[in-house]
């Protein structure tokens, strides 16, 4: 990884939250790229869920929703 590298973990649940939450601790992510993002599964875990629990922690992390799917809907691909 570079300093111009962004990371992003989607996220299903509460275990994958704390795997990502792991790992962004272990290898000190934050201090090493340029933003690493936590994103909810579309249709899955809710948002405020996800956003809770990284206030809650106050991980140096942005909640990014997966927008195309907003726009173009669930199942298309390549957009």
């Amino acid at each position: 990884l570079r300093p111009h590298d962004e990371v992003k973990f989607v996220v299903a649940d509460r275990a994958d939250y704390e795997y990502a939450r792991e790992v962004l601790r272990r290898e000190n992510l934050a201090s090493r790229v340029a933003a690493v993002h936590l994103s909810p599964v579309h249709g899955g875990l809710e948002a405020k869920s996800l956003a809770e629990w990284v206030l809650e922690d106050r991980l140096p992390v942005r909640v990014q929703l997966q927008v195309h799917k907003y726009i173009w809907g669930a199942d298309v691909r390549g957009v």
